[in-house]
């Protein structure tokens, strides 16, 4: 396959209501959609970075202009192109993970339309359908909290996770599980916010019966991590700190979580998450498909590498409505707590193009 060119375009989304996290206060998502295009295909992939650098050390800007300047024209010196070819084409370039992963996306949909192959039949799913649950951000206080999960819950999602921080977990915790009940599937969610000073604390989390704590301590801090799971019972999961499949073995040997949070735009694409999800079931780890607000694009793709088997709890893949409006392709609607598994070629989505329009706020055409 070989490539004509990349257009990358910026696109901004409002949310339907501000979506707190330890770290930022988000009204709405900019993101980067990348469209490669073909002699036989086109192909879509989304690039999960945020506008500022807050999750990770990446964000639009600073995509856009790596995409631009160095990993598209990189594709270029190939002949023949495909999705498995990417990481090699791209592997000179540090870092960098979320633009390589937007990338990789694109070319594999491209690829896989040629071919009339689905995205999740390529990655090996076992179900035609997932389990969802919701991520549910800091509220003001905790009746706006017991509103909204028992929204969600009427809506059929399966599993709670909660963001939290200090001064925001205990009490939140304690309020969702007596007014839910002890059935519920719950889960926390730190985002770094914590330090293993703070292990006695997060011991008061341990009577809630937890699924599992999502990465506490700074992302660096493997070694961290593995002192606080021998001193709590929750289970610790990572995310920010599993950035590869070596990196997931590492932590998994050194005890530093139990379960493992796969997201593709963090690990570099849908291939390289594939070999971490084959690593933690080598191990007997559970692994679960983040989430990063995609459109139903990254969604598309995302509840395709939820369907694996190894993936045995319910991942953030929501509804479209959970975050959007509008989406830009037709919209992920939940069944009876589920969202089916896209069965067209590549992601099986395409983005309606005059919603596109409306919400682009910038092109760039990188011919090759």
């Amino acid at each position: 396959m070989k490539l004509t060119g990349i257009e990358i375009r910026e696109i901004r989304l409002p949310l339907v209501a501000p979506f707190r996290t330890s770290f930022a206060t988000l009204t709405d998502r900019s993101a980067l959609l990348l469209r490669a295009v073909t002699a036989e295909s086109e192909g879509w992939g989304e690039c999960v970075a945020m506008a500022d650098p807050l999750y990770s050390s990446e964000y639009v800007a600073a995509c856009s202009d790596v995409l631009r300047r160095f990993l598209i024209p990189a594709l270029g010196r190939w002949e023949r192109l495909d999705g498995a070819a990417v990481s090699t084409a791209l592997a000179p370039f540090r870092g960098h993970r979320m633009a390589k992963a937007g990338l990789e996306m694109a070319v594999l949909d491209a690829e896989l339309r040629a071919q009339g192959v689905p995205l999740a039949r390529e990655l090996g799913a076992v179900h035609d359908r997932v389990p969802c649950g919701v991520s549910v951000g800091i509220m003001e206080s905790l009746p706006q909290l017991l509103e909204t999960v028992a929204g969600y819950l009427d809506e059929g999602y399966v599993r709670i996770k909660l963001k939290i921080e200090p001064g925001w977990d205990i009490e939140p915790v304690r309020a969702v599980r007596e007014n839910f009940g002890d059935a519920l599937l719950l889960q926390v969610d730190a985002n770094t916010a914590y330090a293993l000073a703070d292990t006695r604390h997060l011991a008061r989390l341990d009577p809630f019966d937890l699924l599992l704590i999502e990465q506490p301590l700074e992302e660096e801090d493997l070694l961290g991590h593995a002192q606080l799971a021998k001193a709590i019972t929750t289970p610790v999961c990572l995310d920010e700190s599993i950035t590869s499949a070596r990196s997931a073995a590492a932590a998994i040997t050194l005890g530093a979580c139990s379960v493992v949070n796969i997201k593709p735009g963090r690990v570099g694409g849908y291939l390289e998450a594939r070999r971490i999800h084959d690593v933690c079931a080598a191990h007997g780890v559970p692994v679960w498909c983040g989430g990063m607000l995609e459109t139903g694009l990254g969604r598309a793709a995302n509840v395709a590498l939820a369907a694996l088997p190894g993936f045995t709890l319910p991942g953030d893949t929501s509804g479209s409505d959970r975050y959007y409006r509008t989406d830009i392709t037709a919209p992920f609607i939940l069944d009876d707590g589920h969202l089916p598994v896209p069965d067209g070629p590549g992601l099986g989505v395409t983005p309606d193009p005059d919603i596109l329009d409306e919400v682009t706020v910038a092109t760039h055409w990188v011919p090759l």
